[in-house]
């Protein structure tokens, strides 16, 4: 996926990517060129959007040569067309929904993805136009329907997001739920031992005692610890007596229980005994443990369906970069920076080091089942087709904000699906739509 040129970093959701498949484009042109001229005539009108027969009949072609390699059946003719039809109202609903928005895709930006397509299918801006020309297909119009697709992604992707409320008390019931994988907190405590001879008389440890209160009270008061230790601790001086950072189990019991509620720079109140003698006690700092979470680093090689890349046809290719990187006749890594369609590409697909939460749930469902090295089959999310392998895992704490940061975006992808259906549902209902009929 959120923007994958991550398939999600900072934002969360994938990043806008748009490729041109020249074989699909090709096929597409000629099955248009075979439809007869009269068949081109207004079949809809949404709002100040057309929707033509010619678009109509295209989209069915489309979506016949993708059922016949899927091997999946389609309903009658009838049916199909009320399908595509219906499809297509929704989609210029939503077009005309963010031309009203006051979005606005400006030419720099249109000229960024326009160079981007040309450099994902490895050939100049000069022969992208030359095949498009020899398709049938109008530049001009091929960066119109390129400035309304990064339209409408722009206005999904703040509508939907808008509508997704996460409150406090959702994000902590989902961490109480996943409690289990709490690390421990950690601990570095400094002591002053005066130590007690065994056999010592109670003068003796009662005038040891006395050094050792009289050390808790110069601690008390604000003095320098470790000047402390060097005067009157007969345990190690090194540090200032410091044992080091330390989990509870890692400490002796009288410091576990003396200590484990203690902030970090307080001094323990009482000196404490122990066989070796009497301890002063100072918390140093303390380290609160956090959940464990378990992060990924990933790769992927993304391929984005489109009126010009059926979704079959881009799991086909997947499935052939994947027998190519099984076999060794290639690496994934350059697989990955001659055909991945987002931004990780130059990076040979790699993705860092990702949380959970962090990619949609197709993506980390699958990532999460891979063991290390292995590829997945190709995966399908609402942003295109992956192939994915996972590179290393890890555990590590993160603290109560990020904690609460990764339960808030799992939530957030728990809830888009939902969410963006009930928008677009409104957004159709909003419309003005007006049915043609056929010209007599």
């Amino acid at each position: 996926m959120p923007s994958i040129a991550r398939p999600l970093r900072a934002c969360g959701r994938l990043a806008l990517c748009l490729s041109l498949a020249v074989p699909a484009t090709a096929a597409l042109a000629q099955a248009a060129r075979s439809l007869p001229r009269s068949a081109d005539y207004i079949v809809a009108v949404v709002d100040r959007e057309l929707v033509t027969n010619a678009e109509v009949q295209q989209r069915l072609v489309s979506v016949r040569r993708e059922a016949a390699q899927s091997g999946r059946t389609l309903p009658a003719e009838d049916e199909l067309r009320r399908q595509v039809l219906d499809t297509m109202i929704e989609e210029r609903a939503q077009l005309s929904a963010a031309r009203d928005s006051g979005l606005r895709i400006e030419d720099p930006e249109l000229d960024r993805t326009v160079n981007n397509v040309a450099l994902q299918n490895r050939i100049s801006l000069a022969e992208l136009r030359q095949r498009l020309q020899a398709d049938g297909i109008d530049f001009a119009r091929f960066r119109n329907n390129l400035r309304d697709q990064m339209l409408v992604e722009r206005i999904r992707e703040r509508e939907v997001q808008s509508r997704i409320k996460i409150s406090d008390a959702e994000v902590e019931s989902l961490l109480a739920s996943r409690a289990s994988g709490i690390a421990p907190a950690e601990f570095n405590v400094a002591q002053v031992l005066v130590a007690v001879p065994e056999g010592a008389s109670d003068a003796d440890v009662a005038q040891r005692r006395q050094v050792a209160e009289k050390a808790l009270e110069r601690a008390r008061g604000g003095e320098d610890f470790a000047r402390i230790v060097a005067e009157l601790s007969n345990g190690p001086k090194e540090q200032g007596g410091a044992l080091g950072m330390r989990s509870l189990d890692r400490l002796p019991d009288l410091f576990a229980e003396s200590v484990r509620d203690l902030r970090g720079g307080t001094v323990v109140p009482q000196v404490l005994r122990s066989g070796a003698g009497f301890h002063v006690l100072k918390v140093l700092e303390r380290r609160d443990g956090g959940m464990l979470v378990q992060q990924t680093r990933a790769r992927h090689i993304l391929l984005r369906p489109s009126a010009q890349l059926s979704q079959q046809a881009a799991i086909a290719r997947l499935r052939e970069l994947r027998q190519q990187v099984e076999s060794g006749r290639a690496s994934f890594g350059q697989l990955a920076r001659e055909n991945s369609e987002d931004g990780s590409a130059p990076q040979g697909g790699e993705l860092g080091w990702a949380s959970p939460g962090q990619f949609v749930p197709e993506f980390e469902t699958a990532m999460k089942a891979l063991a290390l090295n292995q590829l997945s089959e190709p995966v399908v999310s609402r942003f295109g087709v992956h192939l994915i392998q996972v590179l290393e895992r890890r555990n590590i704490p993160v603290d109560r904000k990020q904690q609460r940061e990764i339960a808030r975006n799992v939530l957030r992808e728990q809830r888009f699906e939902g969410a963006y259906a009930d928008w677009a549902r409104e957004v159709r209902a909003r419309a003005y739509v007006e049915m043609r009929e056929p010209p007599q």
